[in-house]
């Protein structure tokens, strides 16, 4: 990797490892907005259109974090990667498994399920950026907020 430059208090190598960390969350960040919206226009059943309007504004947030972790990458002096591709490349987590039309219910849990691991990998990734740039951290540990914030609202809806 060739960055165009490195902030200031961080070397090259340092740079690189918390970039790499960085686009990883930036790709399942991209995807968790797909998968929301996939859920927002397939959920059906009883409780649909309160479902369906709770997930709007989560896919607004994931993508103003993604637009948050890709800006840090730039600042780092990387170059974020927002192609689809990137997802598949850099996806360390298991996909989103429901498909098609379901009910409440099915996409809730699936998409709980899909949180457990994306606040886990964030989790992690905060753990190595502690080492690494706090900077870069704290945005994620901001993240991390958000995602258990709305992870909390699909369990409390199912309760």
């Amino acid at each position: 990797m060739t960055l165009a430059f490195v902030v200031p208090g961080l070397d090259e190598a340092t740079s690189e490892k918390a970039i790499a960390i960085l686009q990883n969350r930036l790709s399942q960040e991209q995807e968790a907005a797909l998968v929301l919206k996939h859920a927002h226009w397939n959920v059906t059943g009883p409780n649909f259109i309160a479902v369906h309007e709770m997930l709007d504004p989560e896919v607004e947030s994931v993508l103003a974090q993604a637009d948050e972790t890709a800006e840090r990458i730039a600042t780092l002096g990387g170059t974020p990667d927002g192609r689809a591709d990137a997802i598949m490349r850099n996806r360390t987590w298991k996909p989103f498994d429901v498909e098609g039309r379901a009910g409440t219910t099915a996409y809730l849990e699936a998409l709980i399920e899909y949180y457990d691991a994306f606040i886990a990998e964030d989790r992690r990734a905060v753990a190595e950026l502690d080492e690494l740039d706090f900077v870069s951290s704290n945005i994620i540990q901001d993240h991390v907020q958000q995602l258990e914030k709305f992870q909390w609202f699909m369990r409390s809806h199912l309760a």
